[in-house]
Parts: C-alpha cells; structure tokens; sequence
C-alpha cells in the first residue's frame, strides 16, 4: 500500500514560480511511474508531467513543457514538481499519482492517488 500526500500548492500571480512537493510512503518499486496530474471543475484530470521511479526519465505535456521541471527523490521517497512562469490557465487542482505498470499518461491507469493541493495564478 502506498500514500502520497501533496504540499505547497497556493495562490501567486501570473509569471511567478512554485514549487510542489509529494511525499510517498510504502514500498515503490523501480518500474513504477510517479506522475503530476492537474484537474479543473467539469474537465477530466490531464496529465502535466512524470518521471520513471528508477531511472529518471522524465515527460511532459506540451503546455507545461520548458516551464515546469519534475524531478525524485528516491532516498526520501518525494517527487517535486517546479513551477515556473505560471500562467493563468495552470490554475487548477495538481494531483500525484503513481502507476505501478510504468509509464502512462492516462489517469484511470494509475493505483494510487493524492488527496490534491490548489494552485490559483491571479493577474
């Protein structure tokens, strides 16, 4: 069994940076994926960025790419999310997620789940 609880979403204006942080407990194996999904009122969760638990690799969405930056931790077993040049369109609700089968950007593939943190960007 794993938990993943978020840290650090809050409000900041347009062009600023933050810095989300996600912090698993149990057992990740080196084949899982840990992913950063976010998700606005009436839309469905969309996958922003995600890393392979044992080698690193990393992938991002097209919106958020050459902005946002993930990166692991796997001693502290943590996975952050850098934020910058934060647009108005990146407010939503920011989920982790860990897919225990690999790589997937899909959100209904994923075991576990965060409770979420808010991130609102103001003018």
């Amino acid at each position: 069994q794993v938990q993943l609880v978020e840290s650090g979403g809050r409000s900041v204006q347009a062009g600023a940076s933050l810095r989300l942080s996600c912090q698993a407990s149990g057992r990740i194996y080196s084949s899982s994926f840990m992913g950063w999904f976010r998700q606005t009122p009436g839309k469905e969760r969309e996958f922003v960025a995600g890393i392979r638990w044992g080698v690193g690799n990393t992938y991002y969405a097209d919106s958020v790419k050459g902005r946002f930056a993930i990166s692991r931790s796997t001693g502290q077993n943590t996975v952050d999310l850098q934020m910058n040049s934060l647009r108005l369109e990146d407010t939503a609700v920011y989920y982790c997620g860990l897919n225990r089968n690999g790589l997937s950007t899909t959100a209904k593939e994923y075991n576990y789940w965060g409770q979420g943190t808010q991130v609102t960007v103001s003018q």
